[in-house]
């Protein structure tokens, strides 16, 4: 079985995001970037289950610019055999990736598509459901299990009243949660060994892909910030300063 996981390019989750001057997006100059976290989840999924020897390939996917190659890079130096990218430097939205995803299950003709269940930078949260409508085949989102036998996966899933347990018949999309595993440290004769493996890279324009209507973002603006909290000595104190706040 060939299994394609799909990645994207971030800024590090241990960077503090500041916003351009121009108030129309974040500043990336200089910015270290790394693997979606989720994605990173689910890459490593995706070696877990060929070391079980239930699958044979693992496909890396991404789309974005040319700087993209080096979180393909990461992937491929964690034991992924091969990576596509997608160049564009637009920056598109979860309905046009997921149909550019499309075009490459098409292409590829995965037993198993593996995501992670959002990315840090929009947080959608749509991506991988939007793929598997497009494909017409089954969802497991948010797993933080996944065990598959012959045909089918059972994908422990994390909801908001704990955890739920379903079936799904593969080919299959499954998009991955935090709990799922703990990504393998990438050590340096890895990393030299991903410079030689295949890295197919695709114009978006030769895919000849629909690109739907998309959102326009008006302004990105910090949040607030926090005002300086105040010491109270007594119940009747707190009351009356809620009160004043009008919250109760």
């Amino acid at each position: 079985m060939k299994i394609l996981v799909c990645i994207k390019r971030v800024i590090d989750y241990n960077v503090r995001v500041q916003i351009n001057r121009e108030g129309d997006g974040v500043v990336t100059d200089g910015v270290k970037m790394s693997v979606n976290p989720f994605d990173e989840i689910a890459v490593e999924e995706a070696l877990r289950i060929r070391e079980r020897g239930e699958a044979e390939e693992i496909v890396v996917a991404s789309i974005g610019t040319s700087a993209s190659q080096q979180q393909l890079r990461t992937a491929l130096a964690m034991g992924a055999d091969r990576a596509i990218l997608v160049e564009t430097d637009e920056s598109l939205q979860p309905l046009a990736s997921a149909r550019v995803l499309h075009k490459l299950v098409e292409k590829e003709q995965p037993g198993l598509v593996l995501a992670g269940k959002q990315a840090i930078d929009d947080d959608s949260n749509q991506t991988g459901q939007m793929l598997s409508a497009l494909w017409g085949r089954p969802q497991a989102t948010f797993a933080s299990k996944v065990a598959l036998d012959g045909g089918k996966a059972t994908v422990t899933r994390e909801v908001d009243a704990g955890l739920e347990t379903i079936e799904v018949d593969l080919p299959a999309v499954v998009t991955t949660d935090l709990r799922l595993n703990e990504p393998r440290f990438v050590k340096m004769p890895d990393i030299m060994k991903a410079k030689r493996k295949p890295l197919e890279t695709i114009a978006l324009a030769d895919l000849d892909v629909e690109m739907p209507p998309a959102l326009e973002v008006g302004a990105h603006m910090p949040p607030p910030q926090r005002q300086a909290g105040i010491m109270i000595e007594s119940v009747d104190e707190l009351v009356n300063a809620l009160k004043e706040k009008g919250v109760l």
